[in-house]
């Protein structure tokens, strides 16, 4: 057993009275899995537990690390070569002997041979994200006998993806980091959850502790998706500036990209608010003046606009410039409260979820004695 459950499990093993009986937690363990069966299947796993991609932060510690500790870590690959892809995925299988996978981002110019590569270094799952991927590429995957999840806004996108060969889905909503859509969470999985039976389904965006993974997990989900909550991970390789960032900050701080002008579209994408974001505003200002001017054309002032965040995430996960950096973060970011090793925050999921299992056995024993105490003295 992973080190992350093995302590979720002496946590929830320690008893509140000189009675408490071991086989208590052990059946709140085993609701717990029979709940995440399908998901914990599919992944290969201890815990239906997807880590989030996230660019620069999802390398080969952070992956190695959740997967090391019972859940599933993904390699974000962002817009990196074939090569270097491949030595990522080969560094990454020498930290952990568990399962793991890659994201890619369907837009990539080289899609196709980063699929390639994955098939090659043998892994065992890719996450397509960034668009609606095309048949072409889910079936080279499948093709490869590697399982394909796709990222589905909506349940109509949902079906379609699954007609084409999607092994499972991703539902992200707007809570999340970065690149977001338009839709929350909680509305998202009471839409696709109930009329999703064909595949497994993992939720993502907003979630941050145990409580809400089982509350997904008994809508129907058969997994969940956390990135926000890894951030701050001894693992992770993300500067100290970047995780004080997080620690520091609360739900409200993390909001979504302002567009100013419907003539140059934005692509809304959830961070910190800090500096960079009001100047970000500004040179939205100055550029669609410059094109009323007639001193830039349509083309060229949405190129400024989309080229200034540039280089930002780098800036802020690696060099610490959490000034002009883009500090990428979901709302669940206010329960980001200090660094953990990654093995302590899983644990600390499952104790959660494990105390939720436990807080409503004994509401549904209370209403039970009570009912019966009531019919005893006559109703």
């Amino acid at each position: 057993m992973s080190e992350g459950l093995a302590a979720a499990d002496r946590a929830e093993a320690r008893p509140r009275s000189a009675g408490a009986s071991a086989a208590v937690p052990d059946r709140r363990r085993a609701e717990l899995d029979r709940l995440s069966a399908r998901g914990r299947a599919f992944l290969g796993t201890d815990l239906a537990v997807m880590g989030g991609a996230m660019t620069w932060v999802s390398e080969r510690n952070l992956v190695a690390a959740i997967s090391n500790a019972g859940g599933f870590g993904v390699v974000a690959s962002g817009s990196m070569s074939p090569d270097l892809l491949s030595r990522e995925i080969a560094a990454t299988a020498a930290l952990t002997a568990r399962p793991f996978g890659v994201n890619l981002i369907t837009m990539h110019p080289q899609l196709m041979e980063l699929i390639d590569v994955c098939i090659e270094q043998r892994v065992g799952h890719v996450v397509l994200a960034g668009g609606i991927p095309t048949v072409a590429a889910i079936q080279r995957i499948r093709a490869g006998a590697v399982r394909v999840l796709c990222f589905a806004p909506a349940l109509i996108l949902a079906k379609k993806l699954v007609r084409m060969g999607a092994d499972a889905i991703v539902i992200e909503g707007s809570e999340a980091g970065g690149h977001i859509g338009p839709v929350s969470t909680a509305v998202l999985a009471q839409e696709v959850l109930p009329h999703l039976p064909e595949v497994p389904v993992f939720v993502a965006g907003g979630i941050g502790r145990g409580e809400a993974i089982l509350s997904y997990l008994e809508m129907g989900a058969s997994g969940v998706q956390l990135g926000t909550r890894f951030v701050c991970a001894h693992e992770s390789i993300a500067h100290a500036q970047f995780k004080r960032a997080f620690i520091r900050a609360s739900a409200r701080d993390a909001v979504a990209s302002v567009q100013l002008d419907a003539r140059f579209p934005v692509i809304p994408v959830r961070a910190l608010a800090n500096p960079a974001t009001d100047r970000f505003r500004e040179i939205q200002r100055q550029v669609i003046d410059r094109f009323i001017s007639g001193e830039l054309s349509q083309k060229d002032a949405q190129l400024e606009i989309e080229h200034f965040w540039a280089g930002a995430l780098r800036r802020a996960v690696i060099d610490g410039d959490v000034e002009a950096g883009s500090l990428m973060a979901g709302q669940s970011v206010g329960l980001v409260t200090r660094e953990q090793s990654t093995a302590d925050i899983l644990a600390e999921l499952v104790g959660q979820a494990l105390m939720a299992i436990a807080g409503r056995d004994q509401r549904l024993t209370s209403a039970l004695t009570g009912s019966a105490e009531g019919q005893g003295a006559g109703g």
